[in-house]
């Protein structure tokens, strides 16, 4: 314990200074992002040529009219009657090219409508899109030929302020449509098209995201970066409600979500860099909720106000807990998701922060609000880098997958290997077992035949004792030597060859064999019988036959050989072989234990065969009576794997 402890606050002081420099980097680059985003941002977004300028108007509002330049700004209102009127005019040269000429305005609060020489040519409020206030929609409308003339030419511009920010109407281009077109596109694409692009990119990971979560529903990061996502697409494809209908309370509320979101964000952020969820976080959600609530219980002006007062400071604060949440991730992760998201956040907090000045006329001759676009690229970007850890995270299950791999086939082989030596090692102590046998076989059998023959020999009794003698050892040796034949499980073969010998037995003792087979099978095949197991069985059958011959004095051997049909053979399915030798001797009285009642060496044979039934796990049933003797032995269903098992 004494030396870990030194040991870990060794390794903790190495590691604060690499954190601590990777700190200091990550803040120095946070200053080169945010003046990086200005120079940008004053880049001045595509415009004519500035001879197709129309600057000065004269301006009626509330009852006075005044000159003025354009850009210009109005005060704020929430109602869009006695809107302010701009009349100027352009001048059309004689000299021009008689072509298409088109009225151009880059940015206007929240909507217009354009006349020329009395004739209204646009008007705005048809595409409500158009006329949201975080939006930097151009718009340009083609002057018909009838209306034109060479010379000077009337221009008037309603502008329709509604909402707590103040009016604005940029300076317009008055020109040939072919050279108004260029700029006019190039503004669409970059204000119109490339949020679209961002929304639905946006709305295809709000989709992944939310399958991800529910197919791992113990990490809610992800839903809850699903659900901020889904919000954020909301926003921007729903337009601004220009007229009260029974939708248009949703819709103000879907579009003024942005505190709910950025809660969301706040939240998620919280959940995936590990932090523990704080008591009162619920907190977090309550601007968003109050600007949900004054939407759908108050009036636009209540809305409007709810959002301007309460949900754009929330969206603010939410950006800078974002940011210290994402600083501190960076000390304790050190890792690329960590770096991105702040940066990401600097970025957003740049453009949120020059949007309020706009809106505030802080920035003069501004109002390019763009906290929306960076917003949404913001999340888009969280998306991505949550996509390439994930396919990171892939790439890690698949090199894991692939050492796995390896290691099992490494193991295979070692398994292999050690399946061929333990084959082996098997076969070896089968082959022992199998020696062990044969020698106890031709020690019990054979062994005793020599020794009767030796013994025979020694007397000096050459007579039919000793013939008698080589024959039986003759026959022992050829019944251990066909027992080593493979029989593939099949005892018929084995009792085809003892059929021949027994008959030559009782051919000189005029004792006939009755041989009878029940059913074309006879026996059913055994593939785990063994040479040891034909043996057992063969012996058995040579000593009833042999007490038959010897004791009872018959005159007929039945041998029956039938495969059992009985019940509980058949629900277990595999058959039992039977077979059963009797005789029409005179019998035997058995005694107690179903064994001879005299004769000690007929009640040794009784023993030796039920000795032989066990081994093999057969069953030996002996009955006798005046009429003869009948030995039946039950084959087992499964013979059993060695000679000890079996007893």
């Amino acid at each position: 314990m004494s030396d870990a402890a030194p040991t870990t606050a060794s390794s903790g002081r190495r590691r604060w200074p690499k954190r601590a420099t990777l700190l200091v980097q990550y803040l120095l680059l946070q200053p080169f992002i945010i003046v990086l985003c200005l120079v940008v941002l004053r880049i001045p977004p595509p415009e004519p040529s500035p001879r197709y300028l129309v600057t000065d108007f004269s301006l009626r509002e509330n009852g006075v009219e005044q000159s003025v330049t354009l850009p210009h700004f109005t005060a704020s209102r929430y109602t869009m009657n006695d809107p302010p009127l701009y009349n100027g005019r352009f001048t059309r040269p004689g000299s021009e090219p008689q072509g298409a000429w088109s009225v151009m305005l880059p940015r206007f609060t929240n909507g217009v409508e354009v006349a020329v020489n009395g004739v209204v040519i646009l008007d705005s409020r048809r595409n409500p899109a158009a006329n949201r206030p975080d939006r930097n929609t151009p718009e340009i409308a083609v002057i018909p030929a009838s209306l034109l003339r060479d010379g000077a030419n009337d221009l008037s511009i309603r502008l329709f302020v509604w909402g707590p920010i103040t009016g604005f109407l940029d300076r317009l281009f008055v020109g040939p449509d072919e050279m108004l077109r260029p700029s006019y596109n190039a503004r669409t694409l970059l204000f119109v098209t490339l949020p679209v692009v961002f929304s639905a990119w946006q709305a295809i990971l709000a989709v992944i995201l939310g399958i991800m979560w529910a197919m791992r529903r113990h990490e809610p990061a992800y839903g809850v970066l699903a659900a901020a996502m889904a919000i954020g697409v909301t926003q921007a494809f729903f337009q601004t409600p220009l007229q009260d209908s029974a939708y248009s309370r949703l819709n103000s509320m879907l579009i003024s979500a942005a505190p709910l979101e950025s809660a969301f964000v706040l939240t998620f952020a919280l959940l995936f860099f590990g932090w523990k969820w704080p008591r009162y976080g619920w907190v977090i959600f309550v601007p968003g909720l109050v600007v949900a609530a004054a939407t759908m219980v108050g009036d636009a002006t209540l809305s409007r106000k709810a959002f301007l007062l309460v949900g754009a400071p929330a969206v603010g604060l939410c950006l800078i807990a974002l940011a210290v949440v994402a600083g501190h991730s960076v000390w304790r992760r050190q890792d690329a998701a960590s770096v991105m998201l702040g940066c990401a956040l600097t970025i957003v907090l740049t453009c949120w922060a020059l949007d309020l000045l706009s809106v505030f006329q802080l920035v003069p001759n501004r109002r390019i609000l763009l906290a929306r676009l960076s917003y949404s690229a913001m999340l888009v970007a969280i998306g991505a880098a949550l996509t390439w850890r994930f396919a990171r995270a892939l790439n890690q299950v698949d090199g894991f997958a692939a050492s796995m791999v390896t290691l099992v086939r490494e193991a295979e082989e070692k398994l292999k290997a050690s399946f061929v030596r333990e084959e082996e090692r098997a076969r070896a102590a089968a082959l022992a077992r199998e020696r062990t046998r044969l020698m106890r076989d031709l020690h019990d059998g054979l062994g005793g035949q020599l020794v009767s023959i030796v013994a025979l020999s020694e007397r000096g009794n050459a007579g039919a004792g000793i013939g008698d003698a080589a024959r039986a050892a003759l026959k022992d040796l050829r019944l251990v030597i066909d027992s080593m034949d493979d029989i593939g499980g099949d005892l018929m073969l084995a009792l085809g060859s003892w059929r021949e010998r027994v008959t030559a037995q009782l051919r000189p003792h005029d004792i006939a064999l009755v041989w009878r087979a029940v059913g074309p099978q006879g026996l059913p095949v055994h593939p785990e019988l063994r040479p040891w197991h034909v043996i057992q069985i063969v012996r058995l059958l040579d000593e009833a036959v042999t007490n038959a011959v010897k004791h009872a004095g018959a005159r007929r051997i039945t041998v029956s050989i039938e495969t059992s049909s009985d019940a509980q053979g058949v629900d277990e399915g595999i058959a039992r072989g039977r077979i059963t030798i009797e005789d029409d001797g005179k019998g035997f009285e058995p005694g107690p234990n179903g064994e001879a009642a005299a004769g000690q060496h007929a009640a040794r044979g009784l023993r030796n065969m039920r000795s032989r039934a066990a081994r093999c796990g057969a069953e030996l049933e002996l009955t006798s009576d005046a009429g003869g003797t009948r030995v039946r032995l039950t084959l087992p269903r499964r013979f059993p794997d060695s000679d000890a098992a079996a007893g």
